[in-house]
């Protein structure tokens, strides 16, 4: 059996419109990367992360860490482990930096362990890291980051994550201001009540996204990627995001929407050619802003954390 194991940790788009804390998707165009080994002194070890040195290197505090605990305190382990993460997820990006790094130290452990748990069992541990950083529990991040495809929160007591694999020409273009948006901070700008009008409208679009994605149906997909609850509250936090939206949907877009919290803003496409013109929108954009930037183009991953 191995004592080290390298990982890729994928990026993941959270939300998706309608799906506010029970939908996300996995993206294989960004992610982070992962060496995690085995050690004698019964304690697990974090390693600065290079360009990110305000992260937390102790382990009650780094969502790996506090991943990993959770998941040998439930196995009865002392095992202690070396952490080696290779941030290309920024914090605060709005497509599960935290949650890539969650789900990479549990997939990364297990396998060092002989795998005793499951791919879903490992969300639960993954999710006691996400909590460090967003301070709430929730797997709309780490669940497609560990299974990859889409997932369906239905429910935490128990967790019900319901796994979809994505239509095969699914794609999507993220584009990714580099600025910061704390979970915390947009969760304390929304409303917490919701009119009935509005929740029936929401409801309709998750069951018909649900829907469009079981038969692959993209335009059923498209029509419902609206979301008439947070994104109006949230959009103002990122520049340009109504010119943005108008431009890929006049770019072939199906849909798009706030990822997580933001600032990235997402946009579903069928195949990678359209993706491609979508994401040149984007581009467009976000060249008059004076602001850095970057845009991914990724088919929607149909796998989580991968062995490397």
């Amino acid at each position: 059996m191995s004592d080290s194991v390298k990982v890729f940790a994928p990026g993941s788009v959270s939300n998706v419109g309608c799906g506010f804390d029970i939908l996300g998707f996995a993206i294989d165009g960004v992610g982070d990367e992962m060496i995690i080994c085995k050690n004698d002194q019964h304690k697990i070890s974090i390693q600065a992360v290079k360009d990110y040195e305000d992260l937390p290197t102790d382990p009650k505090k780094n969502v790996a860490g506090v991943a990993i605990q959770a998941l040998l305190d439930d196995l009865g382990s002392d095992q202690g482990f070396d952490v080696e993460i290779i941030k290309n997820i920024k914090p605060g990006s709005g497509i599960g930096s935290s949650a890539a790094s969650a789900a990479g130290a549990v997939v990364a452990v297990n396998e060092l362990l002989n795998k005793p748990y499951s791919r879903m069992q490992l969300v639960e541990f993954a999710m006691k890291g996400e909590e460090v950083a967003s301070g709430d529990v929730h797997a709309d991040n780490v669940a497609p980051a560990t299974l990859g495809g889409f997932c369906l929160i239905r429910g935490y007591n128990p967790l019900d994550v319901i796994h979809i694999q994505p239509p095969n020409d699914l794609w999507c273009a993220v584009i990714h201001p580099q600025i910061e948006i704390k979970t915390k901070e947009a969760r304390e700008i929304l409303s917490p009540e919701v009119s009935m009008k509005k929740a029936i409208r929401q409801w309709g679009n998750v069951a018909g996204l649900m829907a469009g994605l079981y038969t692959s149906n993209y335009d059923l997909i498209g029509r419902s990627l609206e979301d008439h609850i947070v994104e109006p509250q949230r959009k103002v936090l990122i520049p340009e995001f109504d010119e943005l939206k108008l431009s890929v949907m006049e770019a072939g877009a199906l849909g798009c929407s706030i990822s997580g919290s933001g600032p990235s803003v997402f946009a579903l496409a069928n195949g990678k050619e359209s993706a491609d013109v979508i994401a040149a929108a984007m581009d467009t954009v976000y060249k008059r802003t004076g602001l850095d930037y970057k845009i991914y183009v990724s088919k929607v991953s149909e796998g989580g954390v991968k062995i490397l």
